[in-house]
């Protein structure tokens, strides 16, 4: 495969760097990895890094965490992968923003380099490194890598960034081509690595967490499960359109989690969606557009990262927030059954199928009147795939706060989504054993079951009704809908 031409191209400088310094961050592989590739085309010795921040870890709730899990085994593999190409990899545990700074010293590097992160707090973070670095005269160069296209490569046609998808989609299916979807061949340039023996990486006790069930789930981990999923996944492609909103049906890409980390490459994927063409393929490119559009949009709004509403005049909605009630969404016991299936597979796996993302949310917010931020912050601490801007984007489109939001009078009904995406309940059956019995014609209302029949499964009745919450929910959204 050809080389992509240079994009912010230090490859270019010459004479090369002595030696410089790729930190690894959310792009834990070797194949297809723009700061890697930089790196290795530029200098003369490659040294590899990744931090366990402390700033990042020293914030989370619990000290079982799926996401710390899952990051620790795929730094185990990209560690191994480094050492059979011919380099290291330095893991380190502490404050990125002085541990950093400090290894680079240590190694006389001339260069750090990393793949772009997108968050305020990253951005902020890496903006404190490259000072550091420049006060010990050392640089610092960021390369787009988690996206296709970033910042304002889309704008519209007088200069603005988009708020709504459809025009959006349009513009960048316009601008992409060959060498937007092109990879990176690192593997050409392994001989830039490093030879050096790093320290023995920290277990996941010594970063103070405890293992959770990652093995227990059989959950493919690292690059080569990232590769097992994808192979999987082009087999059935071409029927994503038609099953991917089906929770009881093997139709989606399992792979979030896995982009969301790096352990695979955004553009490998644009890539097999682009050039395979069919339906189900543009129904999976779309999706993995809305992830740019959703970058993009905090990018643009970096307010969204303080909690605030895309749109101004739903900035202050006067919820409920009635805590039992979203104590009882959280646990899956709202008494309907495929919201508390789908919260039930979230606490048990870290993963909740994306249809029964919209419905869990837009049942929250629209049926139990709690505000949006209180899910995002729940579906933050429990998704495996957790990504900010993601879930940021797909609360607010649920709330109808956000950008391109669903209209706030429309308003998912629970009962007709189960009876729709879950026919036969069979995803229901799976997540709640209490309705194991129940006849397939009252699965999806179980109150509504003959009191002769009611002893075939015990099932909390609904903890509010859908016709009068939606009533209200009309009066909430009224009462703001005035632009500000």
């Amino acid at each position: 495969m050809s080389e992509p031409p240079p994009l912010d191209d230090i490859a270019a400088m010459t004479p090369p760097y002595h030696a410089t310094l790729c930190w690894f961050r959310r792009d834990l592989r070797l194949d297809d990895h723009a700061a890697l590739y930089h790196a290795l085309k530029s200098s003369r010795a490659v040294h590899c890094v990744f931090v366990f921040d402390t700033e990042i870890l020293d914030t989370l709730p619990e000290r079982q965490d799926r996401r710390v899990e899952f990051i620790w085994y795929a730094v185990q593999e990209l560690a191994a992968a480094l050492q059979q190409a011919g380099g290291a990899l330095h893991v380190l545990h502490g404050r990125a923003v002085e541990s950093i700074p400090a290894l680079a010293q240590r190694l006389g590097v001339a260069a750090v380099l990393c793949n772009r992160d997108y968050e305020p707090a990253a951005q902020q973070r890496d903006a404190a490194v490259a000072a550091r670095l420049q006060a010990a005269s050392i640089e610092f160069h960021d390369f787009k890598d988690q996206v296709i296209f970033e910042h304002d490569e889309i704008l519209s046609a007088v200069g603005t960034p988009y708020s709504v998808f459809t025009p959006y989609k349009n513009a960048w299916l316009k601008r992409v081509d060959d060498f937007q979807l092109r990879s990176y061949d690192t593997a050409r340039h392994f001989a830039a690595l490093a030879p050096e023996v790093a320290p023995a990486l920290p277990s996941l006790r010594e970063i103070g967490f405890a293992p959770c069930d990652l093995t227990r789930l059989k959950l493919p981990l690292g690059s080569s499960g990232a590769a097992r999923l994808l192979q999987d996944f082009i087999g059935r492609i071409d029927a994503y359109h038609e099953t991917r909103d089906f929770p009881a049906v093997k139709g989606v890409s399992y792979l979030a989690a896995h982009l969301r980390f790096g352990t695979l490459s955004i553009r490998r994927l644009a890539a097999l969606a682009y050039y395979r063409g069919g339906n189900g393929a543009q129904t999976y490119l779309s999706e993995l557009i809305w992830r740019d559009f959703y970058q993009m949009i905090l990018a643009h709004h970096p307010r969204l990262a303080a909690g605030r509403a895309f749109k101004p005049q739903f900035e202050a909605l006067t919820f409920p927030n009635d805590m039992g009630k979203f104590q009882a969404w959280c646990a899956g016991r709202t008494g309907y059954p495929l919201v508390d299936a789908a919260m039930r597979q979230l606490n048990q796996t870290g993963y909740m199928h994306n249809r029964l993302r919209m419905v869990s949310a837009s049942f929250l917010v629209k049926d139990l009147h709690v505000d949006w931020r209180w899910g995002e912050r729940y579906f933050a601490e429990r998704l495996l795939d957790y990504d900010f801007a993601a879930n940021n984007g797909g609360w607010q489109w649920c709330a109808s706060t956000g950008c391109d939001a669903q209209p706030w009078f429309r308003i998912f009904n629970p009962v007709t989504q189960s009876e729709r995406f879950d026919p036969q309940g069979k995803f229901i059956r799976r997540y709640l054993p209490e309705l194991a019995a129940c006849p397939e014609l009252w699965i999806h209302a179980p109150w509504l079951m003959p009191t002769a029949m009611q002893h075939l499964c015990t099932y909390w009745p609904p903890i509010v009704d859908h016709a009068r919450a939606r009533q209200q929910t009309l009066e909430i959204f009224g009462a703001r809908d005035t632009p500000i």
